[in-house]
This record gives C-alpha cells, structure tokens and sequence, in this order.
C-alpha cells in the first residue's frame, strides 16, 4: 500500500469506477448521516420499536447483511422500492459543487462509472449538485445489481459483464476497504478514500476491515488532488 500515486502508475487504465457515498462526495459533507436516520426511522415505523431499538437493529441488518436493505429483504420481506425512495428522501444542498473534482473526472482517459449500492437517482442527484454528472458514462446502482449489494462477489461479476470492464486495465475508489476485496482479486487497482485530515496509522479504517490492508493499494483523503497528480495536472 502507497500514498504516492504517479501518472505512469495509471497509464493503463482505461476505466474508472468510483463508489458514491462519502468517496465521490467527501464524509465531511455529512450527507449519509441524513440517510442513515431516514433508515432508523424506516425501522422504527415497520416494526413498531423505540428509536433506540430501530437503531440497533439497522446496525445489526447493515453488520449481517451488507445494506440494511438487504438486511430487511431477507428478515421481511419489504418492498425495496418502498425503502429507497423514502430513505433518498433527502436535501442534497448539503452537498458543496467540486468544480476541481469535476474537472479532474472529466479529463480522466477512458470510460467513468459509479458503482453504488444505493439507487440511481440518489446517485444522479448527489453526482448533479457536485457538478460531476455529466463526466460519468454510467451508474451501477442497486437495481442494477439485482439488489445484491458489495461486497458480494456476484455483483462486481455482473457489473464487469454489463460494460465489459477488464479488471487488469480497471481502478476502483471506495470508501470501505472491504468493497476493495473483490475488485483486487479481480486485478483492478484500488483506492481507499478516507476522510479529510484522516490520522495516518488509518488505524480507524483497519480497526473496521480487519484484515484487508492488503487488499488497498493507495489511500487518499483528497480525491481530486489524487486524481490531478494520476492525470498530471
């Protein structure tokens, strides 16, 4: 793993996957926390519990099951439509427009996704108010993924077979080093995005993806410096 990443490192890569929440737009924006208490509440209001209780139940669906949504699919039975429509319920003017972010994607050479495990139009209306919509050839969202969220193996499989990414020529940006699992065995480059002024042991991100710095080539808590320095701007 390095932080230093140089153009000749990335010279080979020809698409480009970014996650969306707290990757493309940063953690300190603060917008997820607005979905996470929408998703509480969902919890709170299906199975008629305390907010407390909802909370610890959400975590434990999120734990267990990748998503809270997956979680409560499989336990019961909800309709997933239902969910993501009133968990994206949310005010995206939280979100500060990236015009360096933005001009950074748009230069980058080959094809640009995002691969989210949220919906599409929580991914485009996040992506329209950061200004960086119109630079991505894609979105892979949840329904994409036949609501199969990642880390699971089966959706990155069936997200290189829509659009025929090699993985050997792909890089892929996420937040949580357990998403980056999957991607490095499938020979795509990976990078872990942390928070701004993030301690440098990242001893938080291993604390919660034990075992899996191995699978993080570079960390950065700056995306669009990290992509200037890749492009050579």
């Amino acid at each position: 793993m390095t932080n230093q990443p140089s153009p000749a490192r990335f010279s080979h890569i020809t698409d480009w996957v970014f996650d969306l929440d707290n990757t493309l737009y940063p953690h300190h924006s603060n917008l997820f926390s607005q979905i996470d208490v929408k998703m509480t509440s969902y919890v709170e209001q299906l199975l008629q519990l305390d907010r407390e209780a909802a909370r610890r139940l959400q975590k434990e669906l999120y734990r267990d099951y990748g998503t809270t949504l997956n979680g409560l699919m499989e336990r019961y039975d909800i309709d997933p439509d239902d969910f993501l429509e009133k968990v994206h319920d949310i005010d995206y003017s939280w979100l500060d427009p990236d015009p360096r972010l933005g001009a950074a994607i748009r230069v980058l050479p080959g094809r640009k996704f995002i691969f989210t495990n949220g919906d599409r139009g929580h991914a485009e209306r996040a992506a329209r108010q950061l200004g960086v919509l119109d630079h991505f050839d894609d979105i892979f969202d949840i329904v994409a993924a036949d609501l199969l969220p990642k880390p699971a193996a089966a959706t990155y499989d069936r997200f290189t077979a829509l659009h025929r990414v090699a993985g050997d020529k792909a890089v892929m940006f996420e937040d949580l080093a357990r998403n980056l699992s999957v991607p490095k065995t499938l020979g795509m480059t990976t990078v872990l995005v942390v928070p701004n002024n993030f301690e440098p042991t990242f001893s938080e991100v291993w604390e919660q993806d034990a075992g899996q710095e191995d699978d993080v080539d570079y960390v950065t808590d700056d995306l669009a410096t990290f992509l200037e320095t890749v492009i050579g701007a």
